[in-house]
């Protein structure tokens, strides 16, 4: 029975990515070969960057992108196109689409004549930049109707308790242990959190994952620490958005039907809203909205052409202030955020705040900083600054690149350490290069690492831009390095405000400023006193009130509000 289940899994993942596949063809064929070289290890992948290389042309530019060389990759294309056949444009074209390089595509495409394939590259070009949103499928929850004989609610009740825990079914995008991220991290807290406290908690990803990342992994069912991840994986992969929506809401239904949850919590972005208040109605279930962050405002920081007016941020936004409002009850991580959602109309009392937190073995003294350190080669009299992050534009790394770059011009022994992956990645490795083996960017770790990497660290640092998702969305890694003991200077933004005490736990700088930052830490790589002070100070803030034991009682005064069944010590009263 165990080999014909993995014969089966392993069939159902072939046929799901050839599907998968043929849709990306159909649909984006440029893309393809990007989802190819994110499908391969690591060694495999470099020797095919590097093969690409010297054959140039497009796989030489499919080659700088993957490496995350961007700049050469314009200048390649520029070079290709000069008296290039129309049809060379239009694939080069179509690449720089497929890259989300908008401003290069316009260049190219305004020498491809009026026609068809003008045409559909503009519609391409316009979907890119915002200015045209696809068509998508209608999720009107409100009109699913509620059957009697279909209440799958656990309800069994014995002399006034429950003879069974509290069930949550926690309906989010992606999951551990294939995707190790804030996101993914939060939510597995959470639900070690709510297990921890008698609470019974299921996870559902989103529809084809993990094999829509590449990963090979078609097992319907996975637990992880005790948790129990549903997946939803259908033999073919969906043809398109509506498709997929009338998938996972078949799917999902009979998840629920095994699970018999009392309450269905999904996380941002609307898309598994929508489909845990179809699954409501659907079951007469009460659902919480988790607004983890604000997927538009994400979008918007990416790129400077982009708008608030464009269609993809005003549709992104209606859609998502339309789950909140529909939502029984909405939690998110800050104040800065919960302003904002009572900003759109959501009355006050139904928005709660429960923000990024660690489980108690954060709270532990960090290891010892000599192993880390020597096996970086950083020296014991050393100043270590950096982040453990994702590589994106808006978290500000370049300028804490500089930062260091004006530290060690002044004599500091400055060294800088960053980890994580992201797009990024690739350009803060060739801006850090000026500072030889003062810098350290070993892209992503293992989540048991990570402490190690934090011991090794004098100063945590978050330089985020002043941009719109940072002044809203706090987030997770600086509570976890903060639990660590470590002081944390960052971008003075409200969302990071809500975690950094000036003075206290840590220091507040102008965003943007790399001279600023360096003079900060300059400060407290000379008074080492006041650093240590504030590494406790924020140890002890954490301690009291972020942790996800104390998250999960909050959660559960929730679900007790919205059922109207759950009494303070988790059982129906």
């Amino acid at each position: 029975m165990v080999a014909f289940t993995a014969v089966r899994n392993f069939a159902k993942a072939a046929v799901f990515t050839a599907t998968l596949t043929v849709r990306h063809l159909r649909a984006e064929p440029a893309r393809v070969p990007l989802l190819g070289l994110r499908l391969l290890p690591s060694p495999a992948r470099r020797a095919v960057r590097g093969a690409a290389q010297r054959i140039g042309g497009l796989p030489r530019c499919y080659a700088l992108w993957d490496a995350g060389r961007r700049a050469e990759m314009r200048e390649e294309v520029r070079r290709l196109s000069r008296g290039a056949s129309i049809a060379s444009l239009a694939r080069l074209a179509a690449f720089t689409l497929a890259v989300e390089q908008p401003v290069l595509a316009g260049e190219l495409l305004e020498r491809i004549p009026q026609g068809r394939r003008r045409a559909g590259l503009s519609h391409r070009l316009g979907v890119t930049t915002g200015q045209v949103v696809p068509a998508r499928a209608p999720r009107r929850w409100n009109a699913i109707t509620v059957a009697p004989d279909r209440r799958t609610r656990s309800q069994a009740v014995v002399n006034g308790q429950r003879s069974v825990p509290v069930r949550v079914l926690h309906v989010v995008t992606n999951a551990l242990p294939h995707t190790n991220a804030g996101y993914t991290q939060r939510t597995h807290r959470i639900a070690l959190g709510q297990q921890a406290a008698g609470v019974e908690p299921h996870v559902l990803t989103r529809i084809g994952y993990p094999l829509t990342k590449g990963v090979r992994d078609a097992r319907a069912l996975v637990v992880v620490d005790g948790v129990r991840y549903h997946r939803l994986l259908p033999w073919r992969a969906p043809k398109d958005d509506a498709a997929g929506f009338a998938a996972s809401l078949r799917m999902a239904a009979e998840v629920v039907r095994r699970v018999r949850p009392d309450v269905l919590h999904a996380a941002s972005d609307h898309r598994n809203g929508a489909l845990a208040l179809a699954l409501g109605r659907m079951f007469a279930i009460p659902v919480v909205y988790e607004v983890r962050g604000f997927l538009e405002e994400s979008w918007l920081s990416r790129d400077p052409s982009r708008s608030p007016s464009d269609a993809f941020y005003q549709a992104e936004r209606a859609a998502e202030t339309e789950c909140m409002l529909a939502a029984d009850a909405v939690v998110t991580l800050g104040e800065a955020m919960r302003a904002e959602i009572v900003g759109r109309g959501v009355a006050p009392s139904a928005v709660n705040v429960i923000g990024n937190a660690v489980d108690d073995a954060f709270l532990a003294p960090l290891p010892d900083r000599e192993a880390p350190r020597a096996a970086l080669g950083i020296g014991a009299g050393d100043f270590v600054v950096g982040s453990t992050t994702s590589c994106y534009s808006y978290e500000g790394l370049d300028t804490l690149v500089d930062a260091v770059a004006l530290l060690r011009g002044r004599g500091v022994p400055a060294h800088l350490l960053l980890v994580g992956d992201g797009p990024e990645l690739g350009a803060l490795r060739e801006r850090a290069a000026a500072l030889g083996g003062a810098a350290h960017l070993p892209g992503r770790v293992p989540a048991a690492e990570v402490r190690g990497y934090h011991a090794a660290l004098d100063v945590f640092a978050v330089p985020r831009r002043d941009e719109r998702v940072c002044r809203l969305v706090t987030p997770l890694k600086p509570v976890e390095a903060m639990a660590g003991g470590l002081p944390v200077v960052a971008s003075d933004l409200p969302a990071l405000a809500e975690l950094v005490e000036p003075g206290v736990t840590g220091e507040l700088i102008p965003p943007d400023d790399s001279e600023a930052l360096a003079n900060c830490l300059e400060s407290l790589f000379y008074s080492r006193t006041t650093s240590a002070d504030y590494g406790r100070a924020a140890k002890a803030g954490v301690g009291a009130d972020r942790t996800w034991a104390a998250a999960a009682r909050r959660y559960l005064e929730i679900y007790k509000q919205i059922t109207g069944e759950l009494s303070d010590s988790g059982h129906i009263g």
